[in-house]
């Protein structure tokens, strides 16, 4: 139940980020104006809140974790929501670093 719990909370984490960071992006970039940039700076204050909610106590291990996370997450979130084609490297990269999350989240520890 920890590494379903852990799982979700890095899924719920990536939406606020990439979520807050597209926002700001669109205020931005594409002159949406403030209205989407402050939705940004708010959901970017809730991806650090859910970050401090994971089971792991270590922060420099669960913000290192998430680092792949993001990765893989902003490559889905730009093909959902900016019809964006990642090429095979792209998906390899990816991949590659979710073993990374797998191994430095849910490795076996001794006590």
């Amino acid at each position: 139940m920890t590494v379903l719990r852990s799982v979700v909370l890095f899924a719920l984490a990536a939406v606020a980020e990439i979520g807050g960071a597209w926002l700001i992006w669109q205020g931005v970039r594409e002159h949406r104006g403030w209205a989407w940039m402050g939705a940004g700076v708010v959901a970017l204050g809730v991806y650090g809140f859910v970050a401090t909610l994971q089971p792991d106590a270590n922060f420099g291990r669960i913000l290192a974790a998430y680092g792949g996370v993001f990765v893989a997450g902003s490559l889905l979130w730009a093909m959902a929501l900016d019809g964006f084609r990642p090429d095979r490297w792209d998906v390899m990269g990816a991949l590659v670093c979710l073993v990374g999350v797998a191994i430095i989240m849910y490795a076996p520890r001794g006590a």
